[in-house]
């Protein structure tokens, strides 16, 4: 890690840098960017003992500093974990490109035909914590769809993140790209972040993935666009005309397949016309599981050792073994608490009732709605996407798992023929 004398200078020189390579890039040819992603893969590939030294400071380093368990394996890197990196950047490559697609294109009376045409954002600033893996994702995203970017790891995985960055450097470089298409920040000083979030001049869009409190202070202090999520308080609804296996089927995978993902169910709603067909079985799943249940009255009179819940629990992304739960009269009032609890994140309905479903996935707003499926399907690779740099629950520019497409934008395009306007 180079000595910086001035963070300031710094952030503006890697500004500028990325301003000026986005210009570049954006016209780069498909062949070359895929050249880049296969460099880069290979090279880690050629350099995982050095990687996974560089890892091992970062580990002990958190040990040190008294890193949970959790934290700790997220940051963890062994050859198999960097193999998978490297195959994720292959199958990147593998990727349709979606820059320069023009869509829509039609004949206008007048003439002119006109068209979108999709189109980089520019330059992304990322902003994430623990998962060192995210430098090589993140990286290969952006590059893929044209854009610069600017990375900033956690100080925890700063290690890692410059030996991935090594080889990133050295993919670009073989396949004739600057080194300033994708820049590492190599600082671990807070007041980097808190300066690039605000030069518009230089960063069009900024993605904080991380815990809640990163989120809510880049989002409070950012001069330029962030795309982004808060809360992950996914809901899963079972309809009176819900089938029972299929309805005890999703939910209990809603919850249990993994808790610490965004797209975990953290409430489950219950129609009061099932519920004594649903809770009893589903809960005994639970609880086998080691899931604790905190549920409204009606729920704590079917089932046993279920703590009440209360208003903070409606409102609560457990990322645990924890669900609350709610016996509610019908598909209204359903779609009446998703709307005041939900974090516009996951949300699905368990029925076989056509209407209702028709009916829940147009009036609860999410990025995600489903019907019949587990909310834990909220994910890039499973959407088809191929990877994602994240989920946004924003309305603009882009909603849900964010892929190559959700890195671009589009501009207007027309041809005519010499074509004057009355």
């Amino acid at each position: 890690m180079t000595h910086i004398d001035s963070i300031s200078e710094y952030v503006h020189t890697c500004g500028k840098h990325a301003r000026r390579i986005s210009r570049v890039l954006s016209c780069a040819k498909t062949a070359q960017k895929n050249q880049a992603l296969e460099n880069i893969a290979s090279h880690l590939e050629s350099q995982i003992q050095k990687i996974i030294h560089a890892n091992g400071q970062d580990l002990q380093s958190g040990k040190q500093k008294g890193l949970s368990e959790a934290l700790l394996d997220r940051l963890e890197l062994d050859s198999n974990r960097i193999m998978s990196m490297a195959s994720g950047l292959r199958d990147i490559a593998a990727l349709p490109d979606p820059v320069g697609q023009i869509s829509g294109l039609q004949q206008r009376p007048s003439g002119i035909r006109v068209g979108k045409m999709r189109v980089p954002i520019g330059v992304i600033f990322i902003i994430y914590e623990s998962r060192p893996n995210v430098t090589a994702d993140a990286a290969a995203l952006c590059l893929k769809s044209g854009n610069a970017v600017i990375l900033r790891g956690g100080s925890e995985a700063i290690n890692s993140n410059l030996a991935i960055a090594e080889s990133i450097q050295y993919g670009l470089k073989q396949a004739g790209l600057s080194e300033h298409v994708i820049q590492v920040l190599n600082t671990t000083d807070r007041d980097a972040v808190g300066q690039l979030v605000k030069l518009p001049e230089y960063i069009d869009v900024v993605i904080p993935r991380g815990g809640r409190s990163l989120i809510e202070r880049i989002s409070a202090d950012s001069d330029v666009p962030v795309i982004k999520h808060l809360d992950g308080i996914c809901h899963v609804y079972i309809d009176d005309d819900a089938d029972i296996d299929k309805a005890i089927a999703v939910a209990y995978n809603a919850k249990t397949r993994r808790y610490g993902i965004c797209g975990a169910m953290e409430t489950l709603l219950v129609a009061a016309s099932v519920v004594e067909q649903v809770l009893p079985e589903l809960c005994r799943q639970y609880q086998q599981k080691g899931v604790e249940l905190r549920g409204c009255e009606k729920t704590r009179k079917l089932i046993d050792n279920v703590v009440l819940a209360t208003d903070s629990d409606w409102a609560s992304e457990y990322l645990a073994p924890i669900l609350s739960i709610k016996v509610v009269a019908g598909l209204d009032e359903a779609i009446e608490h998703i709307s005041k609890w939900g974090s516009a994140h996951t949300d699905s309905i368990i029925t076989e009732n056509i209407s209702n479903a028709d009916k829940f996935v147009s009036q609860v707003d999410s990025s995600s709605v489903m019907v019949n499926a587990s909310t834990q399907f909220a994910d890039g690779f499973e959407y088809g996407l191929g990877a994602e740099i994240g989920i946004s629950t924003n309305k603009l520019h882009v909603r849900g798992p964010v892929g190559l497409e959700g890195l671009t934008t589009e501009k207007f395009v027309v041809y005519g023929d010499g074509s004057v306007r009355d």
